[in-house]
């Protein structure tokens, strides 16, 4: 009885001293690379970054959008849209959910952004959450928090209830 008592503690050290690989590092660089995409308005560097079955949730509930959906907004957007955006005051977080619904690998990204629009140069400051998950070194999710309103007011539009 001794010795399985031993033999069992030993097993339990064992697998309690095994240290599975900490990502934070990468995943947070992969990040990074995504956002310097986002900041060049470059598509291919952002679709090269996300997982072919990304789906990206925001800034509206319950709005999604899948890799391809989204490169074509993008391109549309950057092309006629917006003339540049800044992440400034940027950080990034890693975390490692280890069960549930939302197990796996994550970042978040806490950012004022500044917008330039190519209509009159406007600009918009916004804070903005995004989070990403991580998945065989590619991005399969993301949920991205921002005040549309915000954006929408600092650029003079006027809301008028129906």
């Amino acid at each position: 009885m001794k010795y399985i008592f031993l033999t069992l503690l030993g097993i339990t050290t064992f697998f309690g001293c095994t240290k599975t690989e900490d990502s934070s590092e990468k995943n947070i660089a992969l990040v990074e690379q995504y956002i310097q995409a986002v900041e060049d308005l470059n598509s291919e560097g952002m679709y090269s970054l996300l997982a072919e079955n990304y789906i990206g949730h925001g800034p509206n509930y319950g709005s999604t959008i899948n890799k391809e959906d989204a490169i074509k907004n993008w391109e549309k957007f950057s092309n006629t849209l917006y003339k540049s955006i800044d992440y400034e005051k940027s950080r990034n977080i890693a975390v490692t959910i280890p069960d549930g619904e939302n197990k796996g690998e994550w970042v978040t990204n806490w950012a004022e952004l500044t917008i330039i629009y190519i209509k009159d140069n406007a600009e918009v400051t916004l804070w903005a959450n995004t989070l990403y998950q991580i998945e065989n070194g590619k991005i399969i999710k993301s949920y991205t928090i921002y005040n549309e309103a915000d954006a929408l007011n600092q650029l003079g539009y006027v809301f008028i209830k129906k």
